[in-house]
């Protein structure tokens, strides 16, 4: 039985597939919430919720991946930096400038009050540019009994993916990742047990956002630092789903028992080459931080009397060039900055290899100069590397 790094191939592989299908999935659920006010849910877990969770978990792998390929920690949060926040700004800005006095035109109010109502525009740009979302709202445009009356409430989950980067910039500057990977399971189990404290009504102080996306990220974590020791077989899959159902039907929170079968499920399929689909233009992160206002601006036309189907359709369809725009103008170009040169930090005694070399779960490192055969050091930028590979780095 193969393993999960044996089974892991960074030019075939089908990451690209399920972020997409998560990013469109997550535009769904928010659009219907926006139409009638409630989301699709299984047990007591929103569908939203699910595939937010997969967001987390292929991240917590290929992020992981990425910081040990680089062996920078300023490298790394070059590359993180690059890969959220323009795009996140770029939206900031469209929301304020556009969308939110188009908003008010339709509502019957002058563009301006954008800019000259409490929260104001420029506010929601200011105050929200550092990722920590502390403010939807725009000038008391939108009804806040539809959706709050918030132009995004998607992006609150941004700033804690960068708290998720900044806790494997921690293990790895610590040498935790690649000397010590043990402790990647003690700290992965810390939340799990604190998720079953939780679950039992104990007082965690924890947020529970932060405890909840920080589980299903470090199990993405672990699944990379020990892909070498976890099988991947279609045998395994069955009785993880049924597990998952399990927590699903049991627990008030799925995840003190469904989330690690869940994790092995998504990261069994991404890993699997027959259903490989490498995008060289990645419109999903445009389709998760555009697909909000969109809906939104379309629930103030008359396709607001369409079905929800419908209307949720014609959502994803509006949403489509902005995602394109926002992958071609911005994301794309901020990316190409990635290889400008950065400060080194002197590395800490034992807590990393020797510059230009990389380690891969399970394979000896090899010379980032001189890729051979199919286990070539995955370090190398001319391997054809996967979309979504690509992306990570």
């Amino acid at each position: 039985m193969g393993t999960l790094a044996g089974s892991f191939d960074p030019r075939r592989n089908a990451f690209d597939v399920l972020r997409l299908i998560f990013a469109v999935t997550v535009a769904v659920t928010h659009g219907m919430d926006i139409h009638t006010g409630a989301q699709p849910v299984i047990g007591n877990t929103s569908v939203g919720d699910l595939a937010l969770d997969g967001f987390f978990i292929l991240s917590g792998y290929l992020v992981t991946r990425s910081f040990l390929r680089l062996d920078s920690p300023l490298r790394y949060l070059w590359h993180r930096f690059l890969r959220i926040m323009p795009g996140f700004w770029v939206c900031l800005l469209v929301i304020a400038f556009v969308v939110a006095p188009a908003a008010a035109a339709l509502h019957g109010m002058p563009a301006t009050t954008a800019f000259t109502e409490a929260p104001s525009a420029m506010r929601f740009v200011m105050v929200n540019a550092g990722l920590l979302m502390v403010q939807y709202e725009i000038g008391g445009i939108l009804d806040p009994a539809v959706a709050d009356g918030s132009f995004n409430g998607a992006l609150w989950t941004l700033f804690f993916e960068a708290a998720c980067y900044a806790l494997v910039l921690g293990l790895g500057v610590l040498g935790l990742l690649r000397r010590h990977r043990w402790s990647v399971l003690v700290v992965t189990g810390a939340f799990a047990a604190l998720t079953v404290a939780q679950e039992a009504g104990a007082e965690t102080m924890v947020n529970d956002r932060v405890l909840r996306l920080g589980f299903v990220f470090l199990l993405g974590v672990v699944a990379y630092r020990f892909g070498d020791r976890i099988p991947a077989h279609g045998a395994l899959a069955g009785p993880a789903v049924v597990v998952f159902g399990l927590g699903v039907a049991l627990f008030e929170d799925y995840r003190v028992l469904g989330a690690a079968p869940l994790a092995y499920v998504f990261l069994w399929l991404g890993a699997r080459r027959r259903l490989s689909w490498s995008m060289r233009h990645d419109v999903s992160y445009g389709m998760y931080i555009y697909h909000w206002p969109v809906q939104q601006v379309l629930n103030l036309t008359v396709l607001s009397v369409l079905p929800t189907a419908l209307f949720v359709g014609v959502g994803l369809l509006a949403t489509l060039p902005l995602a394109v725009a926002s992958w071609f103008l911005v994301e794309r170009r901020a990316m190409g900055w990635k290889n400008v040169a950065v400060p080194e930090l002197r590395r800490r005694p034992g807590g990393g290899v020797p510059a230009g070399a990389a380690k891969v779960p399970g394979r000896a490192a090899q010379p980032v100069d001189r890729p051979s055969g199919r286990g070539a050091d995955l370090a190398t930028e001319r391997l054809p590397v996967s979309g979504s590979l690509r992306r990570s780095l």
